[in-house]
């Protein structure tokens, strides 16, 4: 019983507006102190005053995965099912190597790594980033049929341009740079332009290339991530649906236990008068 109701208390806490927030607010703060520690006169400065506001970022953060481990009580391993908890927690393990010697670089890399913490903040941001990972197999089908458009492309941009432009289609490597360049569409048209001198036919190449790999590639790109993202939002709704409903009856549960414990009370009173 008592467990329960510091489990429910500290889950009440964890899941505030307020924590939130404060924890939100430290993430920010050390992201703006590791921007300033790149400037060497405030580094020279503060040094002092930032390690003790990191060193105390960092209790925040230990403190915020106790909380959320007693949340967890009378199963405090559950935090760790959830892989944002063990993001957060790998952080905090990273951030307790000390600052000195040949682990210096660790440290500063693990308070870098601290600003990657606002995507476990903001729900929005884990549904994006779920969204995106969910979205890797589907692109391995279209990176894999972009990397036939390109080794395709190149083995003709070589054969048909590489005398009358060495500098773009000389061998192979510099083909598929020059093809890259155009599907970023960074002044394409200066490698087209000179293909036309030499052969009127050429913008067939380029503009086939373009569009194929632009415009058809790239929107499919963008069309895994969209679905994904949906169907990564629609889970996370369903969740929080599953979560309300479990407390729903966790609370009709604790008001009915409540209620049979009144009416013990009651009649064990009845017989002792």
């Amino acid at each position: 019983m008592l467990l329960t109701n510091l489990s429910t208390r500290t889950n009440k806490i964890v899941a505030s507006t307020w924590f939130t927030t404060l924890i939100l607010v430290l993430i920010l703060i050390n992201a703006a102190m590791v921007g300033c520690e790149t400037s060497d006169w405030i580094n020279a400065r503060f040094t002092s005053e930032f390690t003790f506001v990191y060193n105390v970022i960092l209790i925040a953060f230990i403190i915020e995965a106790i909380l959320k481990m007693i949340a967890k009580v009378p199963q405090p391993w559950r935090y760790f099912q959830d892989g944002w908890n063990c993001f957060d927690f790998a952080i905090i393990v990273l951030s307790l190597v000390p600052a000195v010697g040949q682990l210096a670089m660790i440290a500063r890399i693990a308070r870098l790594l601290r600003i990657f913490r606002l995507i476990s903040v903001f729900p929005q941001l884990r549904v994006l980033v779920i969204a995106l990972l969910h979205s890797l197999p589907g692109m391995a089908n279209v990176v894999f049929l972009m990397s036939v458009i390109f080794y395709t492309y190149g083995v003709a941009g070589y054969h048909l341009f590489h005398d009358i432009d060495p500098i773009h289609w000389k061998d192979l490597g510099t083909s598929l740079l020059s093809l890259f360049r155009i599907v970023t569409l960074e002044d394409w048209t200066d490698i087209m332009y000179v293909a036309l001198d030499h052969h009127s036919w050429a913008w067939i190449y380029f503009v086939s290339f373009v569009v194929l790999a632009t415009f058809v590639i790239i929107n499919l790109f963008i069309g895994i991530v969209v679905t994904n993202v949906q169907e990564a939002r629609e889970n996370q709704l369903a969740e929080l649906k599953q979560e309300l409903h479990t407390e729903e009856i966790v609370h009709e549960l604790q008001r009915t236990r409540d209620a049979l414990q009144r009416v013990q009370n009651a009649l064990e009173n009845k017989h002792a008068s």
